[in-house]
């Protein structure tokens, strides 16, 4: 979760208040899951994953500049990108050498054990290494010790921080937005795990999980937390493939701290940035991004615009910016998709009549009956094809005494499809017109009749055969 949200909910309600909107999202995080939410997750375009997942390699990357270079800052490292590379940019005349040989001994070492030894692990092979190295030397290298003085070697009792009615209140909006960013990044995380190890993860019981972790870590006094993509991807490429991995890691984390605390003060922060740089290029997804920029103009302009939002504005506006361009991609394309057609001489827009190109061929059976208009429809029948649709039923009452709609290549058809065609029925009936839907399933006959698409306004048939032969009945009887 971006350091900044948090940050932002400190200075408001202070540390008390980041706690309690901790407990109140781990509580909403849980209820989403019992509700099985979770799932729709599953409905983010894939540019706009791709796109977050590579600006957060970038931010990775960014955010180790500073130790893989030791350098010495003048000022506190900003979190905000351009400021941070400015701030990094303005101190590297400070560049540490022993720190770089000790970033790039680490690197090399996780590349050459990965390759040479597959099964070994190559991050810890690679951390020992780095910190003999400097301990044995006596590096002028910073370690976790030198910059924070160690690690705690034991926990706080749980604690609830002080309840009010108005308290719970003022810090809502900051629980929500923990919330959706706590759902959104722990669940991508998931769907990067998936791809990378093969299986599939359960996004409710997920939700539920994080739930429970944020209970916890606000009891304990720790801050709101969430699955990332950096330490997901760190796991899974130190060879974890089960669930049981997060488990055994929280597990030797606490051993760790209670144990072996002492140990970790010894550890280069060169090194730790080693490690996350050989991350930050493995979770980059270089070939797919390439992929997505050749595709075509929609998907490159969603995963551009979700990646450099990610980079350069933070991870909540990029997910809800890169998803509604995604939408509005996918309605643009499901409209392209729907068409309308009278005996297979498709019907074009008016800004495309007069190129060749696009013109349909001359059809003779179109001809054949100038009194009844056979239409047939094809593709999702919704608001995204519904003005284009519409403007050609319109023209109907103006051409033909009998109109038959077939339905039967419409596999769904929303409210305001449902509209147009409602309209488009008491236009025509009112006009004298006779009015026939042919294939219809069962859910658009039912979609239209909640708008009033009835008998005896128009005539239902299974087919267009059927639909021709009720209208020589009635013409005849007539």
């Amino acid at each position: 979760m971006a350091w900044s949200t948090r940050a932002t909910t400190i200075a408001n309600h202070g540390f008390d208040g980041l706690l309690l909107a901790t407990i109140m999202a781990g509580v909403m995080l849980m209820l989403l899951g019992f509700l099985r939410l979770g799932s729709y997750i599953k409905f983010i375009p894939y540019p706009v994953t791709v796109g977050f997942i590579s600006g957060i390699a970038v931010i990775l990357f960014a955010g180790q500049l500073h130790d893989l270079l030791g350098l010495t800052l003048a000022v506190k490292e900003p979190a905000d990108f351009v400021s941070k590379i400015q701030v990094l940019a303005g101190s590297i005349a400070t560049i540490n050498p022993a720190a770089v040989g000790v970033a790039v001994l680490t690197i090399a070492l996780i590349v050459g054990v990965r390759k040479v030894r597959p099964t070994w692990p190559a991050i810890l092979v690679a951390v020992v290494a780095g910190s003999l190295l400097v301990y044995v030397l006596k590096l002028p290298v910073e370690t976790i010790g030198t910059r924070f003085g160690g690690i705690p070697s034991s926990l706080p009792l749980p604690a609830l921080p002080p309840l009010s009615l108005a308290k719970m209140q003022a810090v809502l909006p900051d629980a929500l937005s923990f919330t959706l960013l706590g759902a959104i990044e722990s669940l991508l995380s998931a769907m990067v795990a998936d791809g990378m190890t093969g299986r599939r993860h359960r996004s409710n019981m997920e939700l539920v999980g994080q739930g429970c972790a944020n209970i916890a870590s606000a009891l304990f006094g720790g801050i709101c937390v969430t699955g990332t993509v950096a330490r997901t991807a760190t796991n899974v490429r130190a060879g974890a493939r089960s669930p049981l991995a997060g488990a055994f890691h929280s597990a030797f984390v606490l051993l760790f701290m209670l144990v072996a605390a002492p140990l970790a003060s010894y550890i280069p922060l060169a090194c730790l940035a080693g490690v996350l740089a050989v991350v930050a290029w493995g979770m980059a997804e270089k070939h797919e991004f390439a992929t997505l920029i050749r595709t075509s103009w929609g998907d490159a302009l969603v995963l551009l615009t979700t990646f450099g939002l990610t980079v350069f504005r933070s991870l909540s506006e990029a997910i809800v910016v890169g998803f509604a361009m995604g939408a509005l991609l996918f309605i643009h394309r499901m409209s392209q998709a729907t068409g309308i057609e009278q005996h297979g001489a498709v019907l074009v827009p008016e800004d495309q009549a007069d190129d060749a190109d696009v013109r349909p061929p001359y059809d003779p059976s179109a001809a054949t009956d100038p009194h009844t208009a056979v239409y047939r429809i094809t593709g999702a029948f919704f608001f995204g094809a519904a003005s284009a649709v519409g403007t050609v039923l319109d023209q109907l009452a103006l051409e033909r005494k009998n109109i038959i709609l077939d339905f039967a290549a419409v596999p769904f058809l929303d409210s305001t499809a449902a509209t147009i065609v409602e309209t488009s029925v008491r236009k025509t009936v009112k006009a004298g017109l006779r009015y026939f839907i042919a294939g219809a399933s069962p859910g658009v006959k039912q979609a239209l009749a909640l708008r009033g698409v009835l008998s005896p306004q128009v005539q239902f048939a299974s087919s267009v055969a059927e639909a021709q032969q009720q209208l020589r009945k009635l013409l005849l009887g007539a």
